[in-house]
Parts: structure tokens; C-alpha cells; sequence
């Protein structure tokens, strides 16, 4: 009966649909009368976020905004803004924009409510008990933050990337407005994409793990079950129907729609199942280039799937079924070559990284064991550095050496 366990941990409402943003006054009015709402710069002085914020204040909340979020929210700002709320006494956070906004809008309101540091916090479970209810409003269709468990934050203290992981950082309310999405441009709207679908491929392609009662309680990330599959397969499907088209007509709204709800979806997945290799690669890579972490997944994303085929054959059958793919010995090629069109680098290489450091991308990419123990097929150290070799060169025939050195 193992196929038939499953877990998903999702906001209290999800709502979803073109101009569903109107609904946020009524929504809020529900959760709160002071409301703290968390932005950037840019969409502070957005005509769509100045309707919402009148939508709020019409329906009786007293509102503060705070507009200083930064990309990879650096762990500090987001000490500063909790510590500025505080005489404001919020009891409501709403998070308007990109993953990085909404990232910020979760660590604001746990450190209102739990007090401390975010580092008190870093890794899995550590986050005691509710936070303020958290609304999550998302501009871009990427990270799936609006219904995930966890906030990723930059700590200059290290050289990865840090994250919180626990489901109550899950946000109360999720309002998802594909509209919002109309005006991201086609560089982001592929990076976003391209990072939405490297989610759902890992969550629905990761290990399938024992199951003991405990497991749902003793571990955020569970890895694949049975609903986490459904969410992952619907979004796969979305995705491959409408990122393309996103990026080149990006006023197509029904387009905007199915990738909208596509990156979503696949937060709903991995938010249970949890991703793989090629998010434990892309940390260090991320580290050493400086690049976009969609991009970096997504580069990495085909040459992970190969080292995987052995493991995943059924899977890729379901991918091929779900993308209109003539069989599962398609999907890899497919998957590359909508990365291709929509400007993802093909390789490391081309994504900047020196050769010489690939040793230590290696290294570090093996140490984060909760991502590698989650990848199908076991990768080793020396089978880390044949991947990186095949991913840097482009030469699929590396990890072929490798199946055979396994066999």
C-alpha cells in the first residue's frame, strides 16, 4: 500500500485566477487589523499594488508598508525590518512581489512572533510554533514561495545560500493573479519558469523513502508520494505548455495563467517531496557565478535527469504522456531544448563557472545530504565530479561511462 501514501502541507486558502488580487481587502479583514506589508522598491510604486493597498485600507485595516526587500534577502535586512514593526505591533504580514519578497515576509514574521535571530532558525523543524498569519501575494511565476515551507536567505557569514525550512512558514493565504505577471519581463519570466519546472521534475522524480508514522512529522522534505506526484505531473504538464510562450508573447494571459499556476503547483510539490541534485549542485555554483538560481537549476537540470534514467523510467513514461512525447526516451531531449529556446545556459561552462573549481562544487555539492539522499540514483563523490565533468563539457557520454562503471 506504499503507493498510496501522501502528504501535502498548503496554505489555509489558495486562491487563484485573474483579478483575484481584489480579493485581498476581504481576505485581510478576516486575519488581521494592522497590517505590515512587505515589498521592493519597484512594486511599491506599482499601480496594481497601490490598488491593493487602497483595497485593505477600505476594508478597515491600518496599513504600514515596507518597501526595502533585496534580491537573496540578506539575512540582516530582514533583522532590520522585524526589529523597525515592532512598535507598529502588526497583526497581519502580507508579502507582495517575487520569491525574494516573499522570503522576507516569512522571516518578518517569525521573528516578530518567536523573537531571536534567523540564524536560531537555519535548517529543518527549528521554528517552534505559528508565526503572525501571513498573506503571499506573488508577482512572478517561479519559486512557488506563496506556498512553500521555507525562506531562503544570503548570510555573508557563509559561502551558500541558507534556509528555513518548517511548515509553519507556510503562509496563512495565498493569492496567486496571473494579471501581476503580465508585466515580468522575458528573461525573468524564463529564469522563474525554468526554475518552476525544475521543482516539479525533481519533486516528482526524487527517492521514494521508507514509511514509518512518524515520517510526515520527523522530516519537512519526505520525499515522492502520491500527492505530491499529482501536483508535480499537472505542473509539468502546465509548464511545458505555456513557458514558452510566456517568454515570447508575454502578454499572452493565457499563457501567464498555466505557467502561473504551474510554478504553484510544483510549490505544493516539492514543498512535501522536496528537490535533489541539481539544487545542492546549483548552491555552490550559485556561490562561485553569481548567476540566477532558475538558470543554474535549470542548466543543471538535463544532465541531472540523465545520471538519473536508470532510476526513473517510469516517471519519464508519465513525463512523456503528460508533455504529448512520443515516449519517456524523449523527455530529456525535450526538456533541454525548451531550456535552449528560452535562453538557458546549456552548460556550466557557458554558465561561467571555472573548470578548476570544480572539485570543490563537487565537495560542497555532496555535503548537502538532505538534497543528495533525496536524488534517485545514489551520487557519490567521484560520481558527482563525472556529472560536473559531463555538465561543464556538454558530452552526455561521461555519465554513459559512468552507468557502465556502475553496472
Amino acid at each position: 500500500m506504499m503507493g498510496y501514501f501522501g502528504a501535502i502541507r498548503s496554505p489555509r486558502e489558495l486562491i487563484f485566477g485573474s483579478g483575484q488580487r481584489r480579493v485581498l481587502g476581504l481576505v485581510a479583514k478576516g486575519l488581521g487589523r494592522r497590517a505590515l506589508v512587505i515589498t521592493d522598491k519597484r512594486l511599491a510604486g506599482d499601480v496594481n499594488f497601490h490598488a491593493m493597498i487602497a483595497d485593505l485600507e477600505s476594508n478597515g485595516l491600518t496599513v504600514r508598508i515596507e518597501s526595502e526587500t533585496l534580491p537573496e534577502v540578506p539575512v540582516e535586512t530582514t533583522v532590520h525590518v522585524a526589529d523597525s514593526a515592532r512598535d507598529y505591533s502588526p497583526d497581519l504580514i502580507i508579502g507582495v512581489g517575487g520569491g525574494s519578497c516573499l522570503d522576507m515576509a516569512k522571516c518578518v514574521a517569525l521573528l516578530l512572533t518567536h523573537g531571536g535571530r534567523p540564524q536560531d532558525y537555519y535548517g529543518e523543524l527549528k521554528v517552534p510554533g505559528p508565526s503572525l498569519p501571513l498573506i503571499a501575494i506573488p508577482t512572478t511565476a517561479g519559486t512557488g514561495s506563496e506556498v512553500t515551507p521555507v525562506a531562503v536567505l544570503s548570510d555573508n557569514t557563509r559561502s551558500l545560500k541558507v534556509g528555513i525550512s518548517s511548515p509553519h512558514l507556510i503562509p496563512t493565504a495565498a493569492i496567486c493573479d496571473p494579471e501581476l505577471t503580465l508585466t515580468c519581463p522575458s528573461a525573468l519570466t524564463a529564469i522563474a519558469g525554468a526554475d518552476a519546472l525544475t521543482h516539479a521534475i525533481e519533486a516528482f522524480t526524487a527517492t521514494r523513502r521508507p514509511v514509518t508514522p512518524g515520517l510526515t512529522q520527523e522530516k519537512v522534505f519526505i520525499g515522492k508520494n502520491a500527492l505530491s506526484d499529482q501536483f508535480a505531473l499537472t505542473a509539468i504538464s502546465l509548464l511545458w505548455q505555456g513557458l514558452e510562450t510566456a517568454c515570447t508573447v508575454g502578454d499572452n494571459l493565457a499563457a501567464r495563467a498555466q505557467v502561473m499556476q504551474g510554478a504553484t503547483f510544483a510549490g505544493l510539490a516539492f514543498g512535501v517531496a522536496g528537490t535533489a541534485a541539481a539544487h545542492a549542485i546549483q548552491y555552490p555554483v550559485g556561490a562561485l557565478t553569481h548567476t540566477a538560481h532558475g538558470a543554474g537549476v535549470a542548466c543543471l537540470m538535463p544532465w541531472v535527469m540523465e545520471w538519473n534514467r536508470p532510476e526513473i523510467s517510469a516517471e519519464l513514461e508519465q513525463m512523456a504522456t503528460a508533455m504529448d512525447l512520443v515516449d519517456g526516451a524523449a523527455v530529456i531531449p525535450a526538456i533541454a531544448a525548451l531550456f535552449a529556446r528560452i535562453g538557458i545556459p546549456p552548460t556550466l561552462a557557458t554558465l561561467g563557472l571555472d573548470k578548476e573549481r570544480l572539485d570543490w562544487v563537487a565537495e560542497q555539492s555532496c555535503s548537502i545530504e538532505r538534497l543528495i539522499q533525496n536524488n534517485p540514483r545514489p551520487l557519490g563523490r567521484s560520481d558527482m565530479r563525472r556529472l560536473l565533468d559531463a555538465a561543464f563539457s556538454g558530452d552526455a557520454g561521461l555519465i554513459q561511462q559512468g552507468k557502465e562503471d556502475s553496472i
